[in-house]
């Protein structure tokens, strides 16, 4: 491991450099002379793999001795003043700037309190992380290095940290490696949290891809053969390869395709092959190269070269469907461009020689980081801002014009409300409409970049509406907007503030049919007061919803007494490994649970029985070539949930509200509609939910049906 980190170096930096990095290699060996990791091994190898992932980037001799002593100051009680005097001044202060950050790692088990669910330190984590990068980038490359091999390692820790510190890592370091451009880094962590935070998915998502690994592989080599010898006539000089599938990306990616009822091959890149070439005129003729052996998929071609993301990614990305009609996704994109997709900001010291071109591009890169630095004195406490990066910062951005064709930058999502705070906080509060490209739309409309957004606004400023902060309507994405509007809030009277929160608590209690007293709820939610909850929620610091779903979660875990407990069953599915949508029933005889190993026999009418792996009902010696592999689908599981809904008789209001249901993608099972003499109508439903939250979010789109009074869960179906 020594040896290799040293060939690294050896290939990029200067020999008096790489003498340096084998000093520190030497001064690290001695200091933590003794030290193991929880896992067992010396803890000289963390360092040094921390180390190599940089060398890795070619990154400047200083960050890679940086990263070898990145942790005696914390672990070995040794003192900037001595790294400096060694070392130098710029490696001390990345080694003090790396230590700093890590006081406020998960690993000094935080704990959230309810109101702020995000611990403090992970909030405090992410804001000086974020300053520390805008005084040397290098200080968070390492320290995405150092997560990176942790995730690696975390085997060693108990279950319960290495949920924590996976969620930190999918939240936090992830988004901000995309931001920083590092795909090979992103990807990385994305798998290695997504393997602990939803191993079962992990594992099915991992066998489906190695089930079509020999297919796609043989496919690939045909079809990068086939487009080589014609790059090759036409004149182009190519690396061509077989893109790697990431299994996270490719579970996001099933997901939102089951969401529009396709299936897992339907996924256009499950076959995926990248073309490397020299010049940004190549990549287009690459381009016409592939539309004219394979048919294009309409709608499935994005020019990143012309109008790169946000993090300056670029690329050329088509989806054509080859031999046999099989959807197939294309990269083109130079050498250059490839090595800043994988490597990011980091690429600026290996082509630094280029200072100009390299200089600009590192400044773009950087122009979000400059504009949360300036946003950080208009919010309050370390939870604004974590939200604030977590949606403002790293989410996709779309890029809107107003009417005197000035561009605002929104996150992904944003609505006509996030673009009227964007301009100015009193343009917000004032929102009453809003028109996008001159037509009249809907306040929770999502915007889509190049549209043009007017903002109609009242003579007298009313204020923002509570509703807008409401989730589940759908009013706000940025977090700089729900911010705005919070302070409106905060301003105006106490006793009005009190009253709101309680009659906003009590609705959504009422209407999920929670009977429990103030004090049990204060209980529960960790809030000091009756006062400081009604507060809380009146102004809008703190979501109904999510104390509502706090009570369901207790209730759930420790079994919390209710009045009346509405009736909640699971209905449990599976799938069988590889295959469509087979008949798959649940075996009577050993009634299988989401906890019990399972398999697949097929009946004799071609369906699939799924018993516990211990049952016997299906014969001593079953026939093998009829037991299959199936899996627990923890994707559909399904809460039963009967609901109550009052309202006036209309033409018109059942066709709304099974409308309403669809849209929400809520089934409806059974249904009863009781007409009184006097107008009045109640229909009860038995719907399938997958949440609490679509459940609430449900509730929100049906008040607001003509006609509908009020909705609320039942008990008695």
């Amino acid at each position: 491991m020594l040896e290799s980190l040293i060939q690294k170096v050896e290939g990029y930096l200067p020999k008096e450099k790489v003498s340096l990095i084998q000093s520190a290699l030497q001064f690290a060996e001695e200091v933590h002379l003794g030290q193991s990791r929880k896992s067992g091994e010396p803890f000289i190898e963390h360092p040094i793999k921390v180390a190599s992932y940089l060398a890795d980037l070619s990154l400047d001799a200083t960050t890679i001795i940086a990263a070898l002593l990145h942790d005696v100051i914390e672990d070995c009680g040794i003192s900037t003043d001595q790294i400096s005097s060694n070392f130098g001044l710029d490696v001390a202060y990345l080694v003090d700037g790396v230590t700093k950050l890590q006081k406020f790692d998960l690993s000094q088990n935080q704990k959230p309190n309810y109101i702020s669910p995000i611990p403090i330190g992970q909030a405090e984590s992410l804001r000086k992380m974020l300053v520390a990068m805008a005084e040397d980038i290098r200080v968070v490359l390492i320290k995405l290095a150092d997560r990176l091999h942790n995730m690696r390692t975390l085997d060693a820790l108990k279950p319960s940290r290495r949920v924590a510190i996976s969620q930190e890592t999918l939240d936090i370091y992830a988004p901000l490696a995309h931001r920083l451009g590092m795909g090979e880094i992103k990807w990385q962590l994305e798998d290695l949290a997504f393997r602990y935070l939803q191993p079962n998915k992990y594992r099915t998502i991992s066998k489906l891809l190695n089930n079509k690994r020999q297919e796609r592989e043989i496919f690939t080599n045909n079809l990068t053969e086939i487009l080589g010898q014609e790059l090759v006539l036409q004149g182009i000089k190519a690396e061509i390869s077989g893109r790697p599938k990431h299994i996270y990306s490719t579970y996001l990616k099933a997901k939102a395709y089951r969401a529009q009822g396709k299936q897992f091959g339907d996924i256009h890149d499950l076959f995926a092959v990248r073309v490397l070439v020299n010049s940004i005129q190549e990549c287009y003729s690459a381009l016409g190269v592939v539309h004219s052996l394979w048919t294009p998929v309409p709608g499935e071609f994005d020019d990143y070269i012309a109008g790169p993301k946000d993090n300056l990614y670029q690329s050329l990305h088509t989806a054509v469907r080859a031999t046999g009609g099989v959807p197939i996704e294309v990269q083109i994109r130079t050498f250059e461009m490839h090595h800043f997709a994988e490597y990011g900001v980091a690429s600026h010291w290996r082509y630094k020689e280029n200072s100009d071109s390299t200089k600009g591009s590192f400044d773009q890169r950087m122009a979000w980081l400059r504009q949360l630095i300036e946003m950080q004195g208009d919010l309050h406490g370390a939870e604004e801002f974590l939200e604030s990066v977590k949606t403002d910062i790293f989410n996709d951005q779309v890029y809107i014009y107003t009417p005197k064709n000035e561009i605002k930058e929104l996150p992904a999502g944003a609505t006509p409300v996030d673009f009227a705070y964007r301009i100015h906080t009193e343009l917000g509060n004032r929102c009453i409409g809003a028109k996008v490209n001159g037509r009249l739309v809907s306040l929770d409309t999502p915007l889509k970049s190049g549209e043009t957004v007017e903002i109609l606004t009242s003579k007298i400023t009313h204020g923002p509406s509570l509703d807008w902060l409401n989730p589940n309507l759908g009013y706000t994405v940025s977090a700089s907007a729900r911010q705005a509007i919070r302070t409106w809030f905060r301003k105006q009277q106490h006793g009005e503030n009190v009253q709101r929160g309680k009659e906003l608590l009590e609705r959504e209690l009422r209407r999920l049919n929670i009977k429990l007293t103030t004090s049990s709820i204060l209980e529960i939610s960790d809030i000091a007061s009756e006062d400081d909850l009604f507060l809380g929620i009146g102004s809008g610091q703190i979501s109904p919803l999510k104390i509502t779903n706090k009570l369901i979660s207790e209730a759930q875990s420790n079994n919390i007494s209710q009045q009346k407990n509405p009736r909640i069953s699971i209905s449990p599915s599976a799938k069988v490994l590889g295959a469509g949508n087979l008949m798959i029933r649940i075996g009577e005889c050993c009634k299988p649970s989401q906890e019990s190993k399972i398999l697949g026999y097929i009946t004799r009418l071609g369906g699939v029985t799924v018993h516990r792996i211990d049952c016997l009902n299906y014969g001593p010696n079953p026939d093998p070539a009829r037991v299959v592999e199936v899996f627990w689908n923890q994707e559909d599981l399904l809460e039963l949930v009967n609901i109550r809904i009052e309202a006036s008789d209309r033409v018109g209001l059942l066709h709304d509200i099974t409308g309403t249901m669809s849209g929400e993608g809520v089934n409806i099972t059974e249904s009863r509609t009781d007409v009184e003499s006097s107008g009045r109508v109640i229909i009860t439903l038995n719907l399938e939910l997958s949440s609490v939250a679509q459940l609430s979010k449900m509730f929100s789109r049906l008040e607001g049906i003509r006609g509908v009074n009020s909705v609320t869960r039942s008990t008695d179906y």
